[in-house]
């Protein structure tokens, strides 16, 4: 049953490619690019203890993100595939955490950073989102 939900998913998803009705939604891509500017924010600030560690951290679970994601689009099953979920959510989370703290540290930096903290806040919310989703449909069967 799962496996149909899932054909059915992707042929929505292929139909909505061919109509060009709605552009096709990439999280995989998104969370990459989310990586990618936390690696360029950190790339500009300054060296120092501070930064430092706050640098290690930040850039670690910002990574993990599009990591697990991906692992979750190969999960082996629901149960794999709602731990890398929950993965996610919660390396976003840590990510929004060291973004916050790296605000304080650069304040020069307040507008970009206020960017990434929004966007660290969304991918909390779009796996939170994802999370109710797997859990209803296991209730459900």
């Amino acid at each position: 049953m799962y496996l149909v939900s899932c054909i059915l998913v992707l042929n929505t998803q292929i139909k909505m490619e061919e109509n060009k009705k709605q552009p096709k939604y990439d999280l995989e891509k998104r969370t990459t690019e989310f990586g990618k500017r936390v690696i360029r924010l950190c790339q500009t600030l300054v060296n120092n203890a501070i930064n430092d560690r706050l640098i290690r951290q930040v850039v670690g679970s910002a990574d993990s993100v599009g990591a697990n994601y991906r692992e979750a689009n190969d999960a082996l099953g629901r149960q794999d595939m709602l731990l890398r979920i929950k993965t996610c959510r919660k390396e976003s989370k840590e990510s929004k955490h060291h973004l916050e703290l790296i605000q304080v540290a650069n304040a020069h930096l307040a507008h970009r950073m206020n960017n990434l903290i929004q966007e660290a806040q969304e991918l909390v919310n779009i796996f939170s989102a994802i999370i109710i989703s797997i859990n209803k449909r296991k209730d459900s069967h």
